[in-house]
């Protein structure tokens, strides 16, 4: 399988509460939303290979190393161990946002080929003929999926989210459209008393702020705020 490029970085808006050293809440677009919703899809084994397995928290990790460490004698005739260590993300949520952490593309599925009648030759064939004229089936037809426009049109649209809305990501990654309420309503939930004390970081997210980010998701409730205010404290343990 082919590795992809490494894709330009995703930018989006946060909104830092500089008193208290934390994120409230990040303004952001389709791309780096499709981008948080892919990583849901992404495979346990793909995780702890992005993340490391000393990194992962919990013991998934060192179930991971176990199959790496094991010898080929007690392997299964057959088994696909590397399978097991990287398996293919298929899900088209993630495939258009799995170059920003370097997945390797899912392989290609062969298309099938059918063949028809020539319809110009009586030649009897013994195994494959027409059952009408008695032909040889040796001249391809093109088939054509029912639906095939509708999934061509699906496909065109990468991604899961509109891209004509505007979306808000708070520290926990819980995403919701955007709206001047929705903003007011959370400066209120955080107990905002001074406006002065707020300001607006423009971020960019690579590679680097791709696994972090994923990193983060599994071990923490603050996960702008680990990710991107580096002199952070130690971040809250997702109960």
């Amino acid at each position: 399988m082919a590795t992809p490029a490494a894709a330009a970085a995703l930018s989006m808006k946060l909104l830092v509460d500089t008193k208290a050293r934390r994120v409230l809440f990040a303004e952001a677009g389709k791309d780096v939303v499709d981008f948080l919703f892919s990583l849901v899809v992404l495979p346990v084994a793909t995780v702890v290979k992005l993340v490391g397995a000393d990194a992962v928290v919990g013991s998934i990790g060192n179930l991971y190393a176990s199959i790496d460490r094991l010898d080929g004698t007690y392997v299964q005739a057959g088994a696909a161990k590397d399978a097991l260590l990287s398996p293919t993300v298929l899900s088209p949520a993630a495939s258009a946002n799995g170059s920003l952490l370097r997945l390797p593309e899912p392989p290609s599925a062969k298309p099938e080929t059918f063949y028809r009648c020539p319809g110009n030759s009586y030649t009897t064939c013994r195994t494959y003929s027409c059952p009408t004229c008695g032909s040889s089936m040796t001249t391809a037809a093109q088939y054509i999926s029912p639906g095939s426009d509708q999934q061509a049109a699906q496909g065109a649209a990468a991604g899961l989210v509109q891209g004509v809305e505007t979306y808000t990501v708070l520290d926990n990654l819980t995403v919701t459209p955007m709206s001047a309420i929705s903003g007011i309503t959370l400066l209120n939930t955080f107990a905002v008393r001074d406006l002065a004390d707020l300001q607006e970081k423009t971020v960019q997210l690579g590679c680097e702020e791709g696994l972090a980010i994923l990193k983060a998701s599994l071990e923490s409730k603050t996960v702008l705020t680990d990710v991107f205010l580096a002199d952070k404290k130690a971040p809250d343990r997702a109960s």
